[in-house]
């Protein structure tokens, strides 16, 4: 045998040894290694043939069950009925153990070939699931909201609710009559601060520094100005006349409604309450004209024609002569009426300005004369409604306002005067 044949006799006995054959006999003729080396190739493209075939075998099968995996996938989503059974499906395949993340981990165990072709389709498979799972998304978030707006819908075609009415005061009603009757006579609305000096609220109307209303029991003292005036809270409307008086020159006619202070306080009594008073001052007049006035005031704000008065003799220090003006009534069986009847009720105070008065606001008293009267507003109100407690007037009571209130309507066009 050759040098040749007996190499390749050696090389080839060695192959099969490393192809795990058992090795031969060294000196096997040439021609037997030569048949015995093409059966052991022939058995090695057999064997790499069938791996290549197990390959496309493997990634055939990968493929099926991708497709299988999408159709599950697929039919989850469209099998969804709300959001949160939809995300439950997405975290099944997309979330960190869902179905499509494990397989994405898993490439890196997977030939380079195989690793390629596997990785597309998963990609593939990912993003069609992703945006079957967006569609989804939308369809349930729109079918909840055309829900949402079934049930949360305004039906324009009901009718709208009952709107609270609001209703007048029966002061500020009050106030009203009282102000238009006085104005249709010829009157004007003067107005003056709440806080007054002594000057304006007692020495200039006649009172004398001993009398009562002086007293700190009956009015609400501020602190003095600078020069040691005492300072007050207005106990009466009284100082507007004679801030009028001294920049007005006769004829003056004025009412002066306001906000007035003293320190009482009991069911036809408040520490705060309103007054009107009245002022006429010219050439000629005399008590006539201040009764004549004040009767058919009474008998337009409390809607009698016929209404009985009169006229009492009184003591104001701001007037001379002075009186207590009554009005007729009755109280039969313990109910209370205006008008006609065997009682009286006195209404307000009333007189002629005292002389002094117009010599303290420069007005030569023997050339002009006028008179004066003054009542309370709620006091008014509580007669001609029918209101028993001054207290309730302040309490901001809705109900009572309900009750004794009057209609916007009324009260603007002149209805209830």
């Amino acid at each position: 045998m050759s040098y040749h044949s007996s190499a390749k006799a050696h090389f080839f006995g060695n192959f099969i040894a490393l192809a795990g054959l058992p090795l031969f006999p060294a000196g096997i003729p040439v021609k037997e290694l030569g048949r015995i080396g093409t059966l052991f190739l022939y058995y090695i493209s057999c064997y790499i043939l069938s791996f290549k075939q197990a390959q496309v075998r493997v990634v055939k099968d990968d493929m099926d069950d991708l497709a299988v995996l999408h159709s599950e996938l697929t039919e989850n989503i469209n099998a969804a009925s709300d959001l949160q059974s939809l995300e439950s499906v997405r975290v099944a395949a997309l979330g960190k153990q869902g179905s499509i993340s494990l397989l994405l981990k898993g490439l890196g165990k997977l030939a380079p070939d195989q690793r390629k072709q596997q990785g597309q389709a998963l990609n593939n498979l990912r993003e069609s699931i992703t945006q079957s799972l967006d569609t989804k998304r939308k369809q349930l978030e729109a079918a909840a909201l055309e829900v949402r707006l079934a049930q949360e819908k305004v039906d324009v075609t009901l009718e709208a609710r009952p709107a609270t009415v609001g209703s007048i005061h029966p002061f500020t009603q009050a106030l009203y009559e009282i102000v238009t009757i006085f104005k249709e006579m010829g009157f004007s609305v003067a107005e003056g601060p709440d806080i007054e000096d002594d000057e304006h609220n007692f020495t200039a109307l006649n009172i004398a520094p001993e009398h009562p209303a002086r007293q700190e029991a009956d009015t609400f003292y501020l602190p003095p100005r600078e020069d040691g005036m005492s300072v007050v809270l207005r106990t009466h409307t009284s100082p507007v006349q004679i801030r009028t008086l001294r920049k007005t020159k006769p004829p003056v006619w004025i009412i002066a409604p306001g906000r007035t202070y003293r320190s009482d306080s009991d069911p036809t009594h408040t520490p705060n309450f309103h007054q009107v008073e009245g002022l006429l001052i010219d050439e000629g007049i005399h008590m006539g004209h201040l009764k004549g006035c004040l009767v058919e005031f009474c008998r337009r704000f409390f809607g009698v024609d016929d209404l009985p008065a009169r006229f009492r003799p009184a003591f104001f220090p701001f007037t001379e002569p002075s009186a207590e003006m009554d009005i007729g009534c009755s109280r039969k069986g313990g109910e209370f009426k205006i008008g006609a009847g065997d009682d009286w009720l006195e209404i307000l105070g009333c007189g002629m300005v005292h002389p002094n008065v117009l010599e303290n606001c420069g007005i030569d008293s023997s050339q002009h004369q006028g008179f004066a009267f003054g009542t309370g507003i709620e006091r008014m109100a509580m007669l001609k409604y029918g209101i028993p407690d001054l207290r309730a007037f302040y309490e901001s009571d809705n109900r009572w306002l309900h009750h004794y209130g009057f209609s916007v309507v009324n009260a603007l066009s002149g209805d209830t005067i």
